[in-house]
């Protein structure tokens, strides 16, 4: 799959999933505030992208994950 495929997939996904406007989601936006998410729905969103992209993603690697641009390079980079 293509780098940019694979954003307009996990945007599509994640603004489904967390019911907000797929134009809200940028590369340098920051996934918490954009998707809402305390740490319940951090979880969900992680489980979820896991079972998408069939990606682990561990305890430590999240918080490392800021912004929907390095969750793009973070899923292309193990798939």
């Amino acid at each position: 799959m293509e780098k940019q495929e694979l954003i307009a997939k996990i945007n599509e996904v994640l603004a489904d999933e967390f019911e907000v406007e797929v134009n809200g989601i940028t590369a340098d936006a920051n996934i918490k505030k954009s998707l809402q998410l305390d740490s319940l729905s951090l979880v969900d969103m992680v489980a979820l992208i896991e079972e998408t992209f069939g990606v682990s993603i561990k305890g430590a690697e999240v918080a490392g994950i800021q912004t929907f641009g390095s969750l793009y390079d973070f899923i292309y980079e193990r798939m």
